[in-house]
């Protein structure tokens, strides 16, 4: 995409205002004035008093250069995720590429599942390891095939999954996001609707309505949505120290005085290598992968046979669900401490929806179905023909399993396949921790993109040395994978509860689904879930209390950040400058006007923020063009690049004062050149003020040609079909919402209208001045307008709140990276004014 192509704006709807140069109007056409509630939506018949009937709307789609994602230009289709190949070989391809990034952690669970699970029930007969075969079976059938694979990945946002991404699809149906700065125009968003709902149905509006009015259950959506984000990062830890440890736990038996110390020192120096890699990112051994995990794949699977054959191929009795009960029978409660163990055969299994956005949900399935699924019950059902032959085994059953002649080759893939699996849950913490960040719920923190081409590819070095120093200390402080497990347990099935009942929401809510079926997904799902939560929490002492130490930790920041984020927020509406007040002011603003342009970053999507009567009163002159500029987060996993500026003029044309809002989804990059920004921000700016021009000159000649059709039909209304008439009814030009007839391009209009109807921009001496002006102010430079917030509770505010607000917001804000930062701004083209916001 050229430079040349233009500004391409979303939709702009002309609302027949012709007046004067204080009309404030958005490009894409939600008319909303700045003096209104932020965060109401105006109903649109509102909007259209003034002319009445002859008040008509056109919707046009002019091009847009994008002049906030510059990386985005060069990153072909990263923006298109509705024109995926669906041709079988572009699947097949993909189903390849999943074994090396969504089922590493999943594909490495027979190193230590049953060592686990005959850790806390010895072997004593054949009907303990049938018995504990079936659940392993029948637990990766139920959870990761029935439930993932056939379910929730229907459920994805737009071909985006993940905690988040089912949050935000929850949000654009209902309006459960606590951050009031919602939009009618974002509703525009091409990918913001997926499957309208069918507003017939009473139970869906009844749960629609009874989010929006109680605020304690958005809260209670939002701590769930974070308590799940938690628990993916508590994986994030757990992760590469259980498949670390286990893979190199082979060489306990191989070299000669190996013992926990030499396992721990191994381990601990394989980890700190593996996170130290991060900052180089996945690109340059991403194709290693895949052929990788499908080897290890392949290997489970041989030797799964091998064993079958070789030792008691009668294990194929477990596939006969008796033996579950004659387990639990004969072992009561020992058994159900095992199920803590034999959760861990599907530890990864949310990751075949939290890396959708890099597949598609049949390249998942294909994946799972044809190699994972048959490949891990190959695995298990030979590591229990071992052990029926070899019950003492038990401690080291993947490595004593394995023929002599293959140990080493299975040793190398399985600490390879350990490593990976590492790193995809390593790649999850980081997206998540960006999702969180993109929908104002985690602290901005310094965002490394490790590739030109992937999106997805990114490096947060806070988060990446948090992750090494947590793993190096669970390491040595357990010291086993017993443990261990007993940790990963809590946070894998503390995910998957979560991720059931959003799921269930979306049926209830968006899908509207049959109430027996929608209830029958928890029911099933959610009492296996339930069943495994309350075995693993039996094992709080014994390293449970880790992860949910770890998933409070960083719940407490989200929420908090959260919180400040919006009170400071609603404090900004409440205290932004009236109209009135500029108006008062002037053009000249009571001060002096200065050649250059001042772009001022804030939060308000409307409205002048109250940062900006600051500058007024602590500058002696101020820019004579000032753009105010939004970054806005939308609950949308990518906004194609075509529909992400809103425009908006403020203020009469003799201000030179325009708002700028700059919608990203939460998959989004930003990563651009502060020069680059500033270039195509005036280029846009300029064809926004020619667009606006010649828009307003249309609107005049409809207006013209209005009236003269209403004096027509009065003069001729005994002639039904007149010709006069007939040629001025454009049906093109009839207002949507009274005839319901389709919308056409500006293009197609104007070739209606008589020729010279509308004015060139020289015919205009008044754009004319404004485009000189703006050149001479961006030649003078640009200027970078920050507000540096101090937060701080009232007075009268309780407790709680003032030692939340002044404390630990304050300390987060403090630390958190700040505006220029994240803007790669030079500092001395910054200018900073300190705002003390009292919530």
């Amino acid at each position: 995409m050229t430079m040349e192509e233009g500004i391409e704006e979303s939709s702009v709807k002309l609302l027949g205002s012709s007046g004067g140069g204080g009309d404030s109007r958005w490009v894409d056409g939600s008319e909303v004035d700045s003096e209104s509630p932020p965060w109401s939506l105006l109903d649109e018949s509102e909007t259209r008093e003034g002319y009445g009937s002859v008040r008509r709307r056109l919707v046009k789609k002019p091009k847009r250069v994008d002049s906030f994602d510059v990386e985005a230009m060069e990153i072909a289709g990263s923006h298109s995720h509705g024109s995926k190949d669906v041709s079988i070989w572009r699947t097949l391809a993909l189903a390849f590429q999943t074994l090396g990034v969504v089922y590493g952690d999943m594909g490495t669970s027979p190193l230590y599942v049953f060592s686990d699970v005959f850790s806390k029930v010895p072997i004593r007969s054949e009907v303990d390891v049938l018995g504990a075969l079936s659940l392993v079976m029948y637990t990766i059938a139920l959870l990761p095939l029935a439930k993932y694979v056939f379910i929730v990945l229907k459920a994805n946002d737009n071909g985006e999954g993940g905690t988040f991404a089912l949050y935000s699809l929850i949000s654009r149906y209902a309006k459960v996001n606590l951050l009031p700065n919602r939009q009618q125009a974002d509703e525009q968003i091409s990918s913001f609707r997926l499957r309208l709902p069918t507003p017939e149905l009473e139970r869906a509006l009844r749960i629609k309505e009874a989010l929006e009015r109680k605020s304690y259950l958005k809260t209670l959506l939002l701590l769930l949505v974070l308590m799940g984000t938690s628990m993916i990062i508590g994986d994030g830890i757990l992760t590469p120290a259980i498949s670390v440890m286990s893979a190199v736990s082979g060489l306990e038996g191989r070299i000669p005085g190996f013992g926990t110390s030499a396992l721990v020192i191994v381990s601990i120096i394989i980890l700190i290598g593996l996170f130290s890699i991060q900052r180089f990112g996945t690109s340059k051994v991403g194709f290693t992968f895949a052929p990788a995990l499908a080897l290890w794949f392949f290997s489970l699977g041989s030797i799964g046979i091998y064993n079958l054959v070789k030792h008691d191929i009668s294990v194929l009795r477990a596939f006969n669900p008796a033996y579950i009960y004659f387990f639990f029978k004969r072992n009561s409660r020992k058994a159900w401490s095992a199920l803590g163990g034999c959760v861990l055969c599907i530890t990864g299994a949310e990751a075949m929806f939290a890396d959708l956005g890099h597949f598609s949900v049949p390249a998942i399935q294909i994946a799972f179905t044809c190699v994972v699924f048959p490949c891990l019950l190959l695995a298990y059902m030979g590591q229990a023909a071992y052990l029926m032959k070899h019950p003492d085994s038990a401690k080291r059953i993947f490595y004593d399993s394995i023929p002599d002649a293959l140990f080493w080759p299975v040793f190398v893939i399985a600490t390879i396949a350990a490593v990976i699996a590492s790193q995809a849950m390593i790649s999850a913490s980081f997206s998540c921790i960006k999702q969180a960040m993109a929908l104002g719920c985690f602290p901005r923190m310094k965002i490394v993109h490790t590739s030109r081409r992937l999106m997805g590819q990114i490096y947060i070095p806070v988060l990446n040395w948090f992750l090494m120093i947590m793993c190096v200390l669970v390491v040595a402080t357990f010291q086993s994978t017993t443990d261990i497990a007993n940790a990963y347990g809590i946070a894998e099935v503390g995910v998957m509860m979560v991720s059931t009942t959003l799921v269930t929401l979306v049926m209830l809510l968006i899908w509207q689904t049959n109430l027996f079926l929608a209830l029958c997904f928890p029911l099933v799902f959610g009492t296996a879930e339930l069943t495994y939560m309350s075995a693993v929490l039996s094992k709080i002492a014994e390293g449970g209390w880790l992860p949910l130490v770890f998933a409070t930790c960083f719940l407490c920041v989200m929420y908090i950040w959260n919180y400040g984020s919006v009170l400071k927020y609603q404090s900004e509406v409440r205290e932004k400058i009236s109209m009135v007040l500029m108006q008062d002011l002037g053009s000249t603003l009571g001060t002096v006007r200065v050649p250059g342009i001042g772009l001022l970053y804030n939060e308000l999507v409307q409205g002048i923020p109250s940062v900006f009567g600051r500058f007024l009163l602590d500058l002696p002159a101020i820019h004579s063009t000032i753009v105010f500029v939004c970054i806005k987060y939308v609950p949308v996993p990518v906004v194609p690049q075509e529909e992400r500026f809103l425009f908006r003029r403020v203020c009469p044309k003799d201000y030179h004062m325009f708002r700028c809002v700059a919608r990203y989804g939460y998959k989004d990059v930003r990563k651009e050149d502060h020069r680059a920004f500033e270039q195509l921000l005036v280029e846009s700016l300029e064809k926004f003020l020619r667009r606006e021009a010649q828009d307003l000159a249309l609107e005049s000649n409809l207006n013209e040609m209005e009236f003269d059709s209403i004096s027509v039909r009065s003069r001729d209304s005994g002639v039904p079909g007149s010709d006069g008439t007939g040629e001025l009814r454009i049906p093109l030009m009839q207002d949507q919402r009274l005839e319901g007839t389709e919308t056409s391009t500006s293009e197609d209009i104007v070739s209606a209208l008589p020729s010279g109807s509308v004015l060139s921009a020289d015919e205009d001496p008044s754009l004319e001045y404004e485009l000189s002006a703006l050149r001479e102010a961006m030649e003078s430079g640009f200027t970078y307008l920050l507000g540096h917030g101090d937060v701080r509770a009232k007075k009268n505010s309780w407790f709680l709140k003032k030692l939340v607000i002044n404390y630990f917001y304050a300390f987060l804000r403090r630390n958190c990276r700040g505006g220029a930062g994240t803007m790669r701004v030079p500092h001395m083209n910054v200018l900073q004014v300190g705002m003390t916001y009292m919530v």
